[in-house]
């Protein structure tokens, strides 16, 4: 089953949960090979992704987000070796949560949308505290 988006009983956990400070959020993107709108246009599903992220960049940048990681998937060591796969990985930060519900509430980033709708084929959006880098993975 794809996940292209988050239920309202999850929105609402998410806004519950408005600590102080910034979130990070992992995004996991698989693309479609071919994006199809609505009109009958079709385009590259990466093609569609990237008006995507060019149409809200702006919006991204004007609450205060910036891309903190990016990465691509050169191979799945432990996971499911058929069952996902990512074409776009990138970690976002957030000042906090409000700016992120401001983003995704903004007129102009909800019409951008439709980008995004028609060339994801699956996705992960996982929300992180940040914190301290250390030494070793178990500290």
């Amino acid at each position: 089953m794809p996940h292209l988006s988050f239920g309202k009983e999850d929105f609402e956990a998410f806004k519950a949960n408005d600590r102080e400070g910034p979130i990070h959020m992992l995004n996991l993107v698989n693309l479609l090979p071919k994006a199809k709108y609505e009109d009958g246009t079709e385009v590259d599903g990466a093609e569609a992704y990237a008006t995507y992220g060019r149409e809200t960049a702006p919006i991204f940048q004007r609450v205060g987000g910036k891309i903190v990681w990016r990465g691509k998937v050169e191979q799945m060591l432990i996971g499911p070796s058929d069952d996902e796969q990512w074409d776009v990985c990138f970690i976002a930060e957030y000042p906090s949560p409000a700016a992120f519900i401001a983003m995704i509430s903004d007129p102009e980033y909800r019409r951008a949308m439709v980008h995004r709708q028609v060339s994801v084929a699956d996705s992960r959006l996982i929300r992180m505290a940040p914190t301290e880098t250390r030494e070793t993975f178990a500290d």
